[in-house]
């Protein structure tokens, strides 16, 4: 399988190149110079010089200024020079995908991307265990939700797991609006904090915002821009920001971080058994909106079979979540 042209739309027009001028564009940039380029790619230098000069009047831009020394690239040129590499990665990706598949009577083909729950992990592993025996290719994404939101978007993610409250739907839900996307509730929640289980407020039936000032609050890493309302966290401390803040990217590091020191994060507080540490429980939080939990689709859209199965999975996992957490309170 072999791919030839690639596309573009720009200024109303669009503009064709081919994988052959972008890889030269890159192999000009690992050698430094059009002429050791031509040599490695066993190519007459003005073959090369000619399909780059070519790309560069389709685009109208400068990739490199021609020196004694060799080359030297252009701020635009450089940033187009990331994009070739991109295309260039892609390509391969899809080519290796799709080739030698002589024999494989079918496929399955699914992508989940989701905040940071345990819940949807699981679900993914029930998932792929029910799928064990056929030729798939099976992603999880777990990110924070704008990215999850983009990647059902752009249609990298089939379905997408998100929260929202009655403090965060109201944006949210401009930003599925403005991506066709709509918004699915499976459950509500009250909202939590994490703790050890000898965190001095662990014992409590419930806590106040108040009560977690005096302690190190986690909150998830989040893009530059990105607005508050887009956290993994509940919306607390709306008066003042917290005297020790840690701030990670992984659930993994604020589960690890929480179940061995007196830090404290929160969220829907829902734990899973065998996923979750053992040395940790969560704590409802009194005068906080309910959380609710749910998946994220195109809008108009009926869901594919698999999808369909993975969400009833989702819901299966989330249920059992909020009565292991129940447990784990009563206990």
């Amino acid at each position: 399988m072999h791919i030839i042209d690639t596309y573009l739309f720009s200024n109303g027009e669009w503009i064709v190149m081919t994988f052959q001028q972008l890889n030269y564009l890159v192999e000009i940039s690992k050698c430094g110079s059009i002429n050791k380029a031509a040599q490695k790619l066993f190519l007459s230098q003005s073959g090369i010089s000619i399909a780059i000069k070519e790309l560069e009047e389709e685009l109208n831009i400068t990739f490199f200024i021609r020196t004694n020394k060799g080359v030297t690239f252009t701020p635009e040129g450089r940033e187009f020079l990331s994009h070739a590499v991109s295309l260039l990665d892609s390509k391969k990706r899809i080519e290796l995908m799709y080739s030698n598949r002589s024999g494989h009577t079918t496929s399955t083909y699914f992508s989940v991307a989701t905040q940071r729950y345990p819940f949807t992990q699981d679900a993914f592993m029930k998932f792929t265990n029910l799928h064990r025996d056929e030729t798939y290719r099976l992603q999880f994404i777990e990110t924070g939700i704008e990215s999850v939101i983009e990647d059902v978007s752009n249609r990298s993610a089939d379905v997408g797991v998100v929260s929202e409250s009655e403090l965060t739907e109201k944006i949210i839900g401009k930003l599925l609006d403005s991506r066709e996307i709509e918004f699915h509730e499976l459950f509500t929640v009250k909202p939590c904090v994490y703790v050890k289980k000898d965190h001095p407020l662990a014992s409590k039936d419930s806590v106040t915002e108040n009560d977690l000032k005096d302690y190190p609050y986690i909150t998830f890493e989040q893009t530059e821009g990105v607005a508050i309302d887009f956290s993994e966290e509940c919306q607390l401390f709306t008066t003042e920001t917290p005297a020790r803040r840690i701030i990670i990217n992984t659930r993994e590091a604020a589960v690890d971080l929480v179940s061995v020191s007196d830090a404290v994060t929160t969220g829907s507080g829902l734990l899973v058994k065998g996923i979750s540490p053992d040395g940790i429980k969560s704590v409802v939080i009194d005068g906080q909106p309910d959380i609710k939990i749910g998946y994220v689709v195109p809008k108009d859209t009926a869901l594919s079979p698999l999808a369909e199965e993975f969400v009833n999975i989702l819901t299966d996992s989330i249920r059992e979540s909020i009565a292991y957490t129940e447990s784990l309170r009563n206990a």
